[in-house]
């Protein structure tokens, strides 16, 4: 997949495209129904599929004070898009002078204009322009002006009439339910980052964890104790290795900690040295609350409880601690 980060990116012998635009953050199911509806389009009509996006975020843009935490990276953003089909992704820079263009203006400069496109593909609750006073119905008002078509593509969800969207997504991993965020997904949730030097008090009890903290992970879930994978590139190879993970999210209470991270233990393993490398966390499932002890007897038990509930749900073997004497670094 192309990715253009302005016009100057753009093919000069860029034809006719297929148009779809959003900030498809996780890239969601709904997102790709939206997708999908694209690719097959611009696929009918022998032309290139073109996704619009935006980065940072319109929401932290207009509201500094009251930031977005992306469900994904910009990057893991990209890369489903390319998996969806879409053939180039024009990252827009969003800023406050960029959202002043009215609907006609952002249609017919960029849609038209800037991406040549002769169709445009949206969800049905699609908003764009100053104020966000455009919708579907002017959309197809000025299809008719501008010539291009318009494909509305009705809003998908769950049995309970939740509609599949980020921000249904956060509202889940706010509550810890990241088996519920999967199934808006369609995926496990994943936060990516940089494994940094902790305070190495896990590896003094059998437990060594990669730590991952700041505020550029992606939405990280409510405080607890979870199951999942870490997922590392293999070195000198482009192929992924899924590691099976007891995960800890907080600010691990039992030693009065302050900042929130989230430390990943892979299951029975003393040899890995991870620091410095950017990892990616699938959440599976959520096993417990964060709390604080009365021992840390009290503490261990759980923890070596929480290493038997990761393998069970990860369909694992079962691992317990590993001696200290013999972690080499994580």
């Amino acid at each position: 997949m192309q990715v253009w980060h302005s016009e100057e990116d753009i093919p000069s012998e860029l034809g006719r495209t297929v148009v779809t635009m959003g900030i498809f953050d996780g890239v969601h199911k709904g997102h790709r129904a939206v997708l999908a509806k694209t690719v097959a389009e611009a696929k009918a009509r022998g032309v290139m599929s073109v996704a619009l996006t935006f980065d940072p975020h319109p929401a932290t843009v207009h509201n500094p004070d009251s930031p977005i935490h992306l469900v994904a990276t910009l990057g893991d953003r990209l890369d489903r898009l390319a998996a969806a089909g879409i053939d180039a992704t024009f990252v827009q820079h969003y800023t406050l002078e960029y959202a002043q263009a009215s609907p006609r203006e952002f249609v017919a400069n960029q849609l038209v204009g800037q991406l040549h496109a002769e169709a445009i593909v949206v969800g049905q609750d699609a908003r764009f322009g100053k104020g966000n006073v455009g919708d579907g119905d002017m959309l197809r008002a000025l299809g008719s002006k501008l010539g291009f078509s318009v494909y509305l593509v009705s809003d998908v969800g769950d049995d309970a009439g939740h509609r599949w969207s980020s921000t249904r997504v956060r509202e889940l991993l706010s509550m810890g339910d990241v088996s519920g965020a999967a199934m808006v997904l369609g995926r496990p949730h994943r936060i990516r980052g940089e494994v940094v030097h902790g305070f190495q008090r896990g590896r003094e009890l059998g437990f060594p964890t990669a730590n991952l903290t700041g505020d550029n992970l992606g939405e990280v879930p409510a405080d607890g104790v979870y199951a999942g994978w870490l997922v590392r590139r293999v070195p000198a190879s482009s192929a992924a290795e899924y590691l099976p993970a007891a995960i800890s999210v907080g600010t691990n209470p039992q030693f009065d900690g302050v900042e929130r991270t989230v430390e990943a233990h892979v299951l029975g393993r003393s040899d890995l040295n991870l620091y410095g490398e950017s990892v990616a966390i699938d959440f599976i499932e959520r096993l417990r609350p964060m709390f604080s002890f009365g021992s840390l007897d009290e503490l261990l038990v759980q923890m070596d409880e929480d290493l038997r509930g990761t393998a069970e749900v990860l369909g694992v073997p079962t691992a317990g601690r590993v001696d200290p004497k013999k972690i080499k670094a994580i």
